[in-house]
């Protein structure tokens, strides 16, 4: 089974991380109004239990949420499933049912199409372009593989003008 890691845009990378720096700053600020509040003298310490539990568990998912997307998010190719796990999120195909990949050379994306005309976006290094594809055609060599270039479009929008 070959890997290919999921490419986060740095917006995102800065985003996740800011979540995890403030997902961090709540655990500590529930845990110092703990250990400041007087349970005894609440007019209901049931409310503040729950209060503080709640905020511990809503702190905690964020941190497993946000680790699981830097931690495991790939794509996964084995013999017959294209596998995608964007953190705790997994999902698979069948490769047979993919009919074309494009390369996006103008927007420098790559598609994967499926006979059931839906498609998705891959996310990842454009250095790895290419072993995704073929890691993708070694498993099925019907399917096929374009590359829509820049020079093209260029001159094609000059047609139109």
């Amino acid at each position: 089974m070959q890997k290919f890691k999921f490419k986060f845009t740095k917006t995102t990378k800065i985003l996740i991380y800011i979540g995890l720096a403030l997902a961090v700053a709540a655990l500590i600020t529930n845990t110092c109004f703990i250990c400041f509040e007087n349970f005894s003298e609440a007019p209901s310490p049931v409310f503040l239990i729950i209060r503080y539990s709640v905020m511990y568990f809503t702190a905690a998912l964020l941190i497993v949420i946000l680790l699981s997307l830097l931690t495991s998010s790939f794509y996964a190719i084995d013999e017959n499933k294209l596998k995608m796990n964007f953190g705790i999120i997994k999902s698979k195909y069948d490769i047979n049912t993919i009919q074309t990949v494009l390369l996006d050379r103008k927007a420098n994306k790559l598609y994967v199409y499926f006979s059931e005309d839906n498609f998705i976006l891959i996310s990842v290094n454009e250095e790895w372009y290419e072993k995704f594809t073929d890691a993708l055609l070694a498993v099925n060599r019907t399917i096929e593989f374009s590359i829509q270039s820049k020079e093209k479009d260029d001159k094609h929008n000059d047609k139109k003008v």
